[in-house]
């Protein structure tokens, strides 16, 4: 497998507090990585070190080869590291196909002075964004009226604009019901299947993690304590112990009430 981003000894200090501890991993292309952890656990500092937006202690990030640990956010972006937020960044007063548009504007630098001269830029590449995520029909819909669903939607096609090659996704499917979000992960992994990329995610819903990561990491007090498959994961002693707690069927039975709670929705 192409190996896109390669990290080692990751770490992050706050203090006196080791919130990242010398953590290693690789992503590969075509390859839907998820990273798991208790609140707490060093995900989101790790990702914003990742990204430009936090200075590592320690350690080595590269993408491609190439070193970008240190490298500020923007020039991290352009060399095709993506990223979606928690909340979605989206332009509520515009149209969808609008806010595609804007996403392509800002990934070539472009600059215009009034809207009015930008709203006919890139629309057929806009259109064919919106047409990967299942949102064509409603690219001349105000986005403040669209579903949370559609919104994250939204989001997927701005993360694509500048057609990364590794996507970081931080908590997609927050907020959204079990059926939604299982819905929105398998349309990130057919993307990534189709246009051979890397998707670096985090998540709490273990039935979306077991169901659609093609690989798994944990997290506990800053430090990597697990890699594998669902099933190895599952089976973990150590993320039974430090992650899920004492007792074994916990993270089984956490995964089995996300799946019922999306049997009673779809029931609905």
């Amino acid at each position: 497998m192409n190996r896109l981003l390669q990290v080692r000894g990751l770490t992050r200090r706050f203090g006196g507090n080791l919130a990242v501890d010398h953590i290693d991993f690789d992503v590969h292309a075509g390859e839907l990585l998820a990273l798991i952890g208790p609140n707490g656990a060093g995900k989101s500092t790790t990702f914003n070190m990742i990204n430009g937006q936090l200075p590592a202690t320690a350690g080595s990030v590269q993408f491609n080869g190439r070193e970008i640990l240190g490298m500020p956010a923007h020039k991290v972006v352009r060399l095709g590291v993506g990223r979606s937020f928690q909340i979605a960044a989206t332009f509520p007063s515009l149209s969808v196909l609008q806010n595609v548009q804007m996403a392509l504007i800002a990934s070539r630098r472009r600059v215009f002075s009034f809207f009015s001269r930008a709203d006919g830029f890139a629309r057929e590449e806009a259109i064919d964004l919106l047409a990967q995520v299942g949102m064509e029909s409603l690219a001349h819909h105000t986005c403040a009226d669209l579903a949370y669903g559609d919104v994250k939607r939204l989001e997927l096609a701005m993360s694509l604009a500048g057609n990364p090659k590794l996507l970081l996704m931080d908590e997609p499917t927050a907020g959204m019901g079990a059926g939604e979000r299982n819905a929105l992960v398998a349309l990130v992994k057919r993307i990534v299947q189709e246009r051979n990329m890397g998707v670096l995610f985090t998540e709490h819903s273990m039935d979306v993690v077991f169901e659609h990561a093609d690989r798994i990491i944990v997290l506990a007090r800053g430090r990597l304590i697990a890699d594998g498959s669902a099933a190895e994961i599952q089976n973990h002693p150590q993320v039974r112990e430090v992650y899920f707690g004492s007792t074994p069927s916990l993270l089984v039975e956490s995964a089995q009430s996300d799946g019922l709670a999306q049997q009673q929705e779809g029931a609905q």
